[in-house]
């Protein structure tokens, strides 16, 4: 039996972490997130607050416990929203080719060109800074990328004798793409997704931070260390906690990423 590469072990071992108390947010906390007590401002580590209260006097792990279900719900859908239409974008291509295949490709390249954070400050400028809007600037920037990773998945897919099997029976390229192709690029559009994941948490943190992303009363890692700044010589300790979480989150889902791939590449099987 072979065994399981190491980065993958603790990749999957932190984002079960992560993942667990995201989710044991959704029904208990310590406290109320956002329950403010002026008179314990500053209280420092106790067993009524684990890890003490902020500048306003809520408690610091029940924050960090919400701001970790709303940066994995962002991330989860906007992984979802960008990769469906991305991975639907690249079997297109891949199907069709010819100038089909030149148009996807030159609109991926233009997607490319708009990151994330320049794309929320538009929506931000035209809509209003929210949630909702850090989730679609994050899923157009998880678009071309799929659509480039599918698109390269595929086209090695259809050179193969089943492929053209199926097609000497007279198959569609739109039924091959949904039962012959799609299932055999699954695998690298998974390990695709879960390396996104992690950038995804990175770029909600990011926009959260500059006041794009999350806005009050909702949690989150990004808003929180920004609130922290200003506090840095009075409590530190209040930039290092959420911190502490988005370097967990992000190398965890990171480290699942390339364990995946060692472990779905037959290359990379083969030089081992």
């Amino acid at each position: 039996m072979r065994r399981l590469p190491a980065n993958f072990l603790l990749g999957a071992l932190l984002v079960s972490l992560v993942v667990g108390v995201a989710a044991l947010s959704l029904v208990w906390t310590p406290h109320d997130p956002q329950a403010m007590s002026i008179s314990t401002k500053f209280a420092p580590p106790s067993t009524e607050h684990w890890l003490g209260t902020d500048q306003l006097g809520r408690d610091v792990v029940a924050q960090l416990m919400a701001a970790a279900r709303n940066s994995m719900t962002v991330a989860l859908v906007a992984v979802l929203l960008g990769g469906s239409i991305g991975v639907g974008l690249g079997l297109l291509a891949s199907a069709l080719g010819g100038w089909v295949e030149d148009a996807v490709m030159r609109l991926a390249d233009l997607g490319f060109a708009f990151p994330a954070l320049l794309f929320a400050i538009m929506l931000a400028a035209v809509f209003g800074p929210s949630l909702t809007n850090a989730v679609l600037a994050i899923s157009f920037i998880n678009i071309p990328i799929f659509a480039r990773v599918t698109r390269a998945s595929a086209n090695q897919i259809w050179t193969r004798d089943y492929v053209a099997a199926a097609r000497a029976a007279g198959r569609g390229r739109f039924a091959i793409s949904r039962d012959h192709i799609l299932p055999n690029i699954a695998a690298a559009v998974i390990v695709q997704a879960t390396i996104e994941f992690a950038v995804a948490i990175l770029a909600e943190a990011a926009l959260s931070y500059l006041g794009l992303g999350a806005q009050p009363p909702a949690s989150s890692w990004g808003r929180m260390l920004s609130e922290a700044q200003t506090l840095m010589y009075l409590a530190p300790q209040l930039a290092v906690y959420p911190g502490l979480c988005i370097v967990v989150a992000v190398l965890g889902f990171g480290l699942l990423g390339d364990g995946l791939r060692d472990i779905t590449d037959p290359r990379l099987v083969r030089a081992r």
